[in-house]
Order: structure tokens, then sequence, then C-alpha cells
């Protein structure tokens, strides 16, 4: 079986909707996969609840327990590799990760950003979409690379941005989009590295 770990700091949105489609799809018939592990840096990260009730072993590593960002991504790696995985998603982890890091999972490392990537990358990109006065936004599934948001893109989904649009309004289109490109995307992955 091949072991896909996911990585969250909040509610999981994202990494419920791959759980979900994992199952519904029979990834385990299709891929010889399975969601095998849920990661978080933040204890009371919401996204673990769901990941318990779904029977997926489930950790915690403070990133505030470690003196520095390469200790922390050691210690990250260690917890990962103890599933064997075949394939690393972050889902809403809110780390900048070390090159050491992404270095270990080249080729294997998924994100999804919510902007049309190159645009925008970083935080608060909702808000920068609109001050721009973007007439479309979205989001993006792309291969982590050491560049902040600026790996091979795999999957792009585009929203209209309305004119009485708020951060709030707006993000809340886009993730209705990631809920839907990123379990697609990492599907694809599957599917093409049998």
């Amino acid at each position: 079986m091949r072991n896909i770990v996911i990585l969250i700091s909040g509610g999981g949105s994202n990494m419920a909707a791959i759980v979900r489609a994992a199952a519904r799809e029979d990834w385990a018939a299709r891929f010889k996969a399975r969601v095998s592990a849920v990661i978080s840096n933040k204890s009371d990260a919401k996204g673990l609840v769901f990941a318990k009730e779904e029977g997926i072993a489930t950790a915690v590593l403070d990133h505030k327990a470690y003196a520095s960002r390469e200790a922390f991504d050691a210690a990250l790696m260690q917890a990962i590799d103890a599933h064997a995985p075949t394939l690393v998603v972050l889902a809403g982890f809110m780390r900048i990760l070390t090159p050491g890091f992404v270095d270990h999972y080249a080729g294997r490392l998924l994100n999804i950003h919510p902007s049309l990537l190159p645009a925008f990358p970083g935080l608060h990109t909702h808000r920068r979409a609109i001050e721009a006065g973007c007439k479309f936004a979205g989001a993006t599934v792309h291969q982590v690379t050491a560049e902040l948001d600026h790996g091979p893109i795999l999957a792009q989904a585009v929203v209209p941005v309305l004119p009485d649009d708020d951060e709030d309004a707006l993000a809340a289109r886009v993730l209705t989009q990631e809920h839907l490109i990123y379990p697609r995307a990492v599907a694809e992955f599957l599917s093409a590295t049998k």
C-alpha cells in the first residue's frame, strides 16, 4: 500500500476533502494508496479530530518546541518517514519549509495555494487580488520547491471576483474550488506514478 501523509495547521478542510475522495473513489483499489497519517504543528488543529474519527493516525509536533526551523523540520521528517510516504501533501500547513526538507521529498511534495500562481505567492492572497482589481482569482495545486509557492503547477481553478467581494467572501468561493481540485490533483499524481 502506498501511503499519503497530510500536514495541516488548522481546520483541515482540504485534508478532509482528500480523505473523502480517497474513500469515495476507492483509491486503495485504484492506486493501492491510502491516507496513512495526518500531522499538525498545532495541537488544537480541528482537522486532527476529523482524521481520528476516520481512523487515520495523527501526530502533533509543536514547532515552538524546537530551537530552529531546521530542528523542527528534521523532527517532522522523522515523523513523516515513519509512515514510508509515497506522497506528502500540505493542506493548510502554515510553515515555510527548509530547503533540506523540500529536497528530502522532492517530486513527492504537493501544496495548494489560494491564488492563481504565479500571482500572489505568500499570505493575504484574497485581499491582494481585490486590491489589485483582479476580475478573477482562484487556487493552484503545485509541486513544492525551495522557492515559496513557485513549483510546477499541477491544477488550477478560477473563480470570479465580484464587485462587492471582501476577503472572506472571496476566500469562501475559492475554498469550494480547492476542495474539488486538490483531491483530483492527488489522484492524478497517484495515477501517473503507479
